[in-house]
Formats: C-alpha cells, sequence, structure tokens
C-alpha cells in the first residue's frame, strides 16, 4: 500500500513538473513572438509615419532578437572581466591591492579570555568546562562568602543557589554527596570525562558541577596556616601569566606574624588586611612583592587582596586562616 501510495506521488509530481515545463516553454514562446511581432509593428509604424528621407528602415526577422540579446550579453560579460581583472575591487579597509596568504604557517597567538582570572579554571578538575559567564559567577558568590564562618556545606550552597532557584533541596542533596564523596579534596577528584557542554546537561549535572567548581574555588582561595604547617603556597593562573603566593606563619613569643611572599606577572598592589589593621605594598613592574602584618594576639582570619589593573578592575581575594 505504501509502494503504491509513493508511486502514485512520484508520478504526479512528474506530471505536474512535465506539465510546468510545457507551460513555461509555450509562455517563453508566445513573449519571444509577441515581442518581435511588437517591433514589426512598431518598425512599420514608423516607417509608415515618418518622411522618407532616402534611407532604408530597419526591420527584424522572427528569430533574429534572441540572438542579438545572447550577443550582447557575451559582450558584456566579457567587458566586465576584463576591467575586474585590471582593476579588482578593494574590501572597505584596503587602500591598495593586498595579496592575502592561503594559509598561516605558524599559528597565531591564542585567544585569552575576556576576563582575567578566567584562566584559573584550566587548574580545576572538572569533567568539562564551565561557560566563562558561569565561571565568573562563582568566583564572585566565593569571594563574597570565602571569609564567611558558616560550614563548608552551607558555603556550597550559597555559592550556587542563585542559578538554581527554587532547588534548595536538591542543592542541599548534591552538597552533602559532594562533602561525603571522594571529592573531599581537589587533588583526589577523578571524574570521567563529559562529551556535552555545559548548557545540554541535566540541571542536576548542573548542579554537581557547579558545586565541585565552587568547592576547588573555595579551596584555591583558602590559605590555611599553623605553627605545625607554618607555610602554604598558591598559585593563581591569569590572562597575563601566573601568579604564585606564598605565605609564611611566624611566632616569637606573643608577637605573630604573617609574611606574604608573591610572584606578580605584572604590576600590581597587595593589601594584607587583619582586624583593624593594614600592610600594603605596590610595584610597577612585574616581579616579587613582600608585605608583611605583626600582633600580638593572633586574629582568627586575614585576607589578602591582590590588584592586576592591567586585566582588571575586580581584585582576587585570599583568605588565611591561621590556627596555633
Amino acid at each position: 500500500m505504501n509502494s503504491d501510495s509513493e508511486s502514485l506521488q512520484h508520478r504526479c509530481l512528474d506530471w505536474l513538473l512535465t506539465d510546468d515545463v510545457k507551460n513555461n516553454e509555450q509562455s517563453v514562446e508566445c513573449e519571444e513572438n509577441d515581442g518581435v511581432k511588437n517591433l514589426l509593428k512598431e518598425a512599420t509604424a514608423s516607417k509608415s509615419s515618418e518622411p522618407k528621407l532616402g534611407g532604408t528602415p530597419q526591420t527584424f526577422q522572427l528569430g533574429e532578437i534572441p540572438t542579438v540579446q545572447d550577443r550582447f550579453q557575451a559582450v558584456l560579460k566579457n567587458r566586465l572581466q576584463i576591467q575586474a581583472q585590471e582593476h579588482p575591487p578593494l574590501f572597505p579597509w584596503e587602500t591598495q591591492l593586498i595579496e592575502y596568504p592561503d594559509f598561516v604557517d605558524e599559528p597565531s597567538m591564542t585567544l585569552v579570555p575576556s576576563w582575567g582570572w578566567m584562566v584559573q579554571q584550566s587548574k580545576l578538575t572538572l569533567p568539562t568546562r564551565l561557560p566563562e559567564r558561569v565561571f565568573q559567577q562563582l568566583l564572585e558568590q566565593c569571594q563574597a562568602l570565602v571569609t564567611s564562618s558558616v560550614p563548608l556545606g552551607a558555603k556550597l550552597v550559597q555559592v550556587v543557589e542563585n542559578f538554581f532557584p527554587n532547588e534548595s533541596q536538591a542543592l542541599n542533596d548534591i552538597a552533602g554527596l559532594v562533602l561525603r564523596s571522594t571529592y573531599r579534596s581537589a587533588s583526589t577528584l577523578e571524574m570521567p570525562a563529559i562529551q556535552s557542554d555545559y548548557s545540554d546537561l541535566q540541571p542536576r549535572q548542573q548542579m554537581a558541577l557547579s558545586l565541585l567548581a565552587a568547592k576547588q574555588l573555595l579551596e584555591n582561595l583558602t590559605l590555611p596556616v599553623s605553627a605545625t604547617s607554618p607555610v602554604v603556597e598558591r598559585q593563581w593562573l591569569t590572562s597575563v601569566g601566573a601568579l604564585n603566593i606564598r605565605v609564611e606563619y611566624q611566632s616569637l613569643g606573643k608577637l605573630t606574624k604573617l609574611l606574604v611572599q608573591a610572584e606578580l606577572p605584572v604590576k600590581g598592589t597587595l593589601t594584607l588586611r587583619g582586624s583593624g589593621t593594614l600592610a600594603m605594598t605596590t610595584s610597577s613592574t612585574s616581579g616579587y612583592l613582600n608585605v608583611e602584618l605583626g600582633c600580638e594576639q593572633l586574629n582568627p582570619t586575614y585576607t589578602l587582596e591582590v590588584e592586576f589593573p592591567e586585566i582588571d578592575e575586580q581584585s582576587l581575594l585570599f583568605v588565611i586562616n591561621p590556627t596555633v
């Protein structure tokens, strides 16, 4: 039944196409004949109305008009090709003819993200990349909550909840899985790669991916030091190079001191803050920069602010958590 129906459809289509071609041929033939007849009528009218000047009036024979048209089009096409070869057209940005290579021998400089802190995502252990907009908002939320004293699970939910409104229960469940699983440390995080983009993932997959990214970002931004582990180091990748930070905790009797040494990829400013105390230093070039802060009583948290005006107006905020 289906083959008969398809055969009938093909025959109908062939009939319609054939009928259209015949009608078109008849239409073209009529138009050409009418055109010639009209020209003959005009020529005859001109011959009878104008006075004779001794010349032979121009007449047209049937079939000559298409030949003249074809010849005219061929001559015009040839003339345009010659002019284009002798005077090639220019692009709007060109003032003279420029030869462009068919390919580039060496690849040009790779495109850097429009947001200077974005490169750090390459150091995160994630199954697929986050869109720049998502990563930027996650980092901004982590910056706002990095000094908060709330538990890590609640902090993770607060970081990503703006992406998933009215999904607090699902976020809490997945955050609990993230904290209880082997993903407690970014160094032990092993996940299979996901071929799909972030936008193609299911909502719960996006939640898990966002929570994993938020956890690693908070770990990158937290610098814990103590008397038993007095030194901690961090590296943050930027669009102009790597920022390397080394924090050392020193305790000399009742005097406590924090020493920060940073290797800057470009000129920048370091600002170290405690409760009521502040130390700031600025470098006009890339290289090493040191800042230190001392106090008689150890504060629960210190913040280290790194500014790179060349890559972004927004500074990068680290939190230093010293313990006895």
